[in-house]
């Protein structure tokens, strides 16, 4: 090793991807450790840093070029020692003048006082915040302000935000390329219209509203009302995924629906007012769109106080399946099994979308509506290489067995399914037609039945659920 060159060493070591093959082999001579070093560019961290600063101080003048760090204190007692606080942010600041990318979950001992240390970290582009309660939206200011090249900003259960300047500031910087606001229960639907110009350089939008929290309160339709209607340029929006939002007609985030022009995938979970229209005019206006999630709430557990309920047929699907001929992914979920809804998709509308398009991945949740016919009209699915069903109960053995005929599947997940037995999976048995085989919480099929079924498969047997 002495007589190779820095240059091959470091090639060499950039191989190894494990940190702790790269700890093991830093500690077998001293070249190595140097180089090392130098090299190493990230850092996770967490319950075993004691005591806290000083650790991290050790750490940074170890490793000088960091650029991502990540701190999580998930799991974390007091007799761990104490955690990292603002001290420990300034140290960070101060030694990690190449830090591009932040995260820090469940640090409860940062404070808005930290988080104005940060600003001074001029190259930080990507910042993630999971469960920091005690940070604000004055402190989340002070950062932005700070670190203009901010380009990906991720905040996660952090309750005390309620301020939203922040959001407006980084509306004029319009840097902003990804944005994740989940379960921030100050933060509304209304308040992402701050964004303004910034909508334009959007690519990846993820917002998710705290469920149990939001419908206590009335105010948030109230939100919604002021969000009047206007043009939303996101254009180059490539990813959006809302959570328990409310989409009110013509105003608000439907009006995001029908501007995501290169949209290439979308995830709506019960978002309680969208509409077919709305489906409609993305389907439309997203030519490019691969990947469609839709999880629905069934007839019976839509809250009462919403006038404008969830209501998507196949209307919905067949606009999809005329103008998004690149889907491959689909996953359809109806969230109560218990309530299965009359008033949504049919079978007919599921089978035109997946014969339709080039769908490489099927996952169908409590869809009551599919069953033996289903797997049938599969047969003529050419693209279809990974299959889950999970409480789809009106699929049988004989429907299961025609999975033999499917063209291309290699993957096939099976979960909570009531009416398929043993014998549904006899024709798979020693012919290797899976790559994949996963059963779980099927009450009906042994762990025997599933040996040679598949090249790999899996087996979980947990019959709770069904008392």
């Amino acid at each position: 090793m002495d007589y190779l060159p820095d240059q091959l060493v470091w090639e060499i070591l950039s191989r190894i991807k494990k940190t702790v093959h790269r700890n093991s082999i830093s500690l077998s001579c001293k070249r190595l450790y140097d180089l090392d070093n130098e090299q190493r560019q990230s850092l996770r961290v967490g319950c075993g840093l004691d005591p806290a600063n000083e650790a991290l101080t050790s750490l940074c003048n170890r490793f000088p070029n960091l650029q991502k760090v990540e701190i999580t204190y998930s799991g974390w007692m007091s007799k761990l020692g104490k955690q990292l606080d603002d001290q420990g942010l300034a140290i960070l600041a101060n030694n990690c003048p190449l830090l591009t990318d932040l995260t820090l979950s469940y640090c409860t001992f940062i404070t808005d006082v930290g988080l104005r240390s940060l600003a001074t970290c001029s190259k930080l582009s990507a910042l993630k915040l999971n469960f920091t309660p005690r940070i604000t939206g004055c402190g989340v200011l002070s950062l932005v302000v700070g670190c203009k090249n901010l380009t990906i900003l991720c905040l996660i259960r952090c309750l005390n935000v309620t301020s939203v300047e922040w959001l407006e500031y980084l509306g004029r910087l319009e840097s902003l390329e990804e944005l994740s606001i989940k379960n921030c229960r100050a933060i509304g639907e209304g308040d992402l219209m701050k964004l303004g110009a910034s909508w334009r350089k959007l690519k990846k939008l993820q917002f998710e509203v705290d469920a149990n929290y939001r419908y206590m309160k009335v105010y948030d339709r109230l939100a919604v009302d002021q969000w009047q209607k206007q043009a939303v340029p996101c254009e180059s929006m490539l990813e959006l995924s809302l959570v328990n939002c409310i989409i009110s007609p013509g105003r608000g985030l439907a009006c995001v629906l029908g501007k995501c022009k290169n949209l290439e995938k979308i995830h709506l979970d019960m978002c309680v007012g969208v509409r077919d229209s709305d489906i409609i005019t993305l389907a439309k206006n997203s030519s490019n769109l691969r990947s469609l999630s839709l999880r629905v709430p069934s007839d019976f557990s839509l809250p009462l106080l919403m006038g404008n309920p969830l209501r998507l047929t196949d209307e919905s699907l067949k606009a999809v399946a005329e103008h998004c001929r690149l889907l491959e992914s689909i996953r359809i979920c109806f969230s109560d099994g218990e309530f299965p809804s009359f008033s949504s998709f049919t079978l007919e509308g599921i089978l035109i979308l997946i014969q339709m398009c080039p769908i490489r991945e099927l996952a169908l949740d409590h869809v009551h509506c599919f069953n033996d016919a289903g797997m049938e009209g599969l047969c003529l699915a050419q693209s279809l290489e990974a299959l889950e069903l999970v409480g789809c109960h009106e699929v049988t053995d004989e429907g299961l067995q025609l999975v033999a005929q499917f063209p291309c599947l290699k993957t096939l997940r099976l979960k909570k399914c009531l009416g398929i037995t043993n014998d549904g999976l006899e024709p798979l048995v020693g012919s290797y037609k899976l790559e994949l085989l996963a059963v779980e919480d099927c009450p009906q099929i042994s762990e025997r039945a599933v040996h040679g079924a598949a090249k790999t498969v899996s087996f979980r047997q947990d019959l709770s659920w069904m008392y």
